[in-house]
């Protein structure tokens, strides 16, 4: 073999061996990046923020919705190809305490996940099915899961959304105390929440 090709197979060999490094160093940033973001925040972390909009379009950042108060977080299903009757009982019975979550400067953010086709509509069929929402309680979607999966609570299932959660965050925006359930219909109370608000 000349040494020309001896050359030429070396200089490939370094090509394809750097190439692959790279291409690995890629992976590995994508996949610790991902799985940062993919962990569902623990009592005593800070609950990350975000930016999400109503059904109407306004713009609900969750640190400006907390406005230093405490502030219960609620990860619906949402809407998994239809209404989860559960979801329905559960916002029905914090909508109930709205007054008593008043009393405790505590303001309800609600967020309803699912497929991003028409999610605003079913949101607001969601909410057709309540009484008009107290003003100390807020619902907007996650069309792209983009919190879904922020938190770490994405439902990757068939007639799936999220994994239906409650957080209670302090004014600082700590969580205090979370439920996080891995079936239909094991949801929080609002009077666990305020419970858990006068222990906090």
């Amino acid at each position: 073999m000349s040494n020309f090709a001896v050359r030429a197979q070396r200089a490939a060999r370094v090509h394809f061996s750097r190439a692959w490094g790279s291409f690995l160093a890629i992976a590995c940033s994508l996949f610790l990046g991902a799985s940062a973001f993919a962990q569902t925040p623990a009592v005593g972390a800070k609950a990350p923020d975000f930016t999400l909009s109503t059904p109407t379009g306004k713009t609900v950042t969750m640190s400006a919705e907390q406005g230093g108060h405490p502030l219960v977080l609620v990860i619906l299903r949402g809407f998994p190809g239809y209404q989860c009757p559960y979801c329905v009982k559960q916002v029905h019975d914090f909508a109930d305490h709205a007054s008593d979550f008043k009393a405790k400067n505590t303001r309800v953010l609600l967020v309803y996940p699912g497929p991003p086709a028409d999610l605003d509509q079913h949101a607001k069929e969601f909410l057709e099915k309540q009484a008009e929402l107290p003003s100390n309680i807020v619902l907007v979607t996650d069309p792209d899961y983009k919190v879904t999966n922020l938190y770490g609570l994405r439902w990757d299932a068939p007639h799936e959304t999220a994994y239906p959660s409650t957080f209670i965050l302090d004014g600082s925006g700590t969580v205090v105390f979370e439920k996080v359930s891995h079936s239909h219909g094991d949801r929080l109370s609002a009077q666990d929440a305020l419970d858990h608000l006068s222990t906090n």
